[in-house]
């Protein structure tokens, strides 16, 4: 199936989003760096450009493997020297093991039911599952035509993308997490555009 332009360039996917978030795009990946201590492993799924990597994990000393569906953004990790793995995570695959498991912005993109995602970074992570995901989304623009097109720009390669989280929405999907003891502490970054939840693998 064929992508949505942005998902053809890593550099163009990069200057789309970072033209949305502007400064704050970097931030969002910042908090979620300085989380992740030295000598940890790491598994970024979903990891596009890897700007998570690119900018705040490379010169430290970090196990970091990227997966995403996109050979492109795959390539481009590789020629960095990471570990990059070309990976639908919508398949029932077990992911990869490593001390934190990690999701940007991603989530949505398994709506209507990401529950098996979560449950299966738990499963993987040794320490915790970190997840930061959009609430305020051009989708639910006023103008028709720039919800149209953000729809049909998030297309990675499994089709249109059609609905989003907001926060509410996002807070009542992680509630059972939070009451099984996983779920230890949520807020928002970047701008108030994301919230970031933190799980820990053993409650």
């Amino acid at each position: 199936m064929k992508t949505s332009v942005i998902y053809r360039s890593p550099f163009l996917y990069e200057a789309l989003i970072f033209t949305r978030y502007h400064r704050a795009y970097f931030e969002r990946s910042r908090v979620v760096a300085k989380l992740i201590p030295e000598e940890s492993s790491v598994v970024d799924l979903c990891c596009g450009p890897a700007t998570l990597y690119q900018h705040h994990l490379r010169h430290k000393n970090i196990n970091y493997t990227g997966l995403d569906i996109n050979p492109r953004f795959i390539q481009r990790l590789s020629s960095w020297g990471a570990k990059g793995i070309r990976w639908d995570i919508a398949e029932s695959e077990p992911f990869p093991q490593a001390d934190y498991l990690i999701m940007q912005g991603s989530l949505y993109h398994f709506l209507p039911n990401p529950l098996p995602i979560v449950d299966r970074m738990l499963i993987a992570a040794r320490r915790q599952v970190i997840i930061t995901e959009p609430i305020r989304n051009l989708t639910d623009s006023k103008f028709p035509m720039v919800a149209w097109l953000a729809r049909k720009m998030t297309n990675p390669g499994t089709g249109d993308q059609p609905k989003r989280f907001t926060e509410a929405l996002l807070d009542r999907f992680f509630e059972p997490y939070r009451r099984s003891g996983h779920l230890q502490v949520s807020y928002r970054v970047a701008g108030n555009r994301e919230k970031l939840y933190i799980l820990t693998a053993k409650p």
